[in-house]
Parts: C-alpha cells; structure tokens; sequence
C-alpha cells in the first residue's frame, strides 16, 4: 500500500487463542479458563499453571471440570489434561 500502513498477516502474540480443536498429539493443552482458551505445555499441574498466572493458592477458589476443588495440596499433582474447563475466583478484600 503506498502511502499507508502495510497489512500485517501476524495475530498479537501476548495470549494464545485457539481456533480450532487440538489433536492429541498436539505440543500444547487446549483448556477454557474463565470461559476463554488458553494453551498449556503438557505436564503442567494445576498448582504451575495457577503460578504462572502469579495467583496465590490460598487465595483462590479452583473449579476443575466442574468440581469444586477443596484440597489445596493436591494442586501439585493434579496434571491439567486437554479439553480440561477451570473455573478461577480470587477473593477480594475489603471493608
């Protein structure tokens, strides 16, 4: 384009989004979290994942496919799987 802003082919790269199912073989998990997409590495646990997002463990409350998870020590070794829906709230505090 002469005198304006080239076309760009390249989507940002700050969050992935996912368009399109991922296979097993896929290098990457596809979650929904908060009901938006986001792609782990295989092999991260919950308690990664919920540190990667800099939120503190006891200060969240974590829904995992639809249950309620109650025992915060389990985080570690709970693997996230593909396909796998986390539901995340944090507290907030106040007066």
């Amino acid at each position: 384009m002469p005198n304006g802003q080239p076309a760009t082919i390249f989507h940002a790269m700050t969050t992935p989004v996912l368009h399109e199912p991922f296979s097993p073989l896929s290098p990457v998990l596809a979650l929904t979290v908060n009901g938006e997409q986001r792609a782990v590495a295989p092999g991260t646990t919950l308690a990664r994942f919920l540190a990667e997002l800099s939120l503190d463990p006891r200060m969240v409350v974590v829904e995992h496919n639809r249950t309620i998870l109650r025992d915060r020590d389990a985080y570690a070794s709970l693997a996230l799987a593909n396909g796998d829906v986390l539901e995340i709230v944090h507290f907030v505090g106040g007066g």
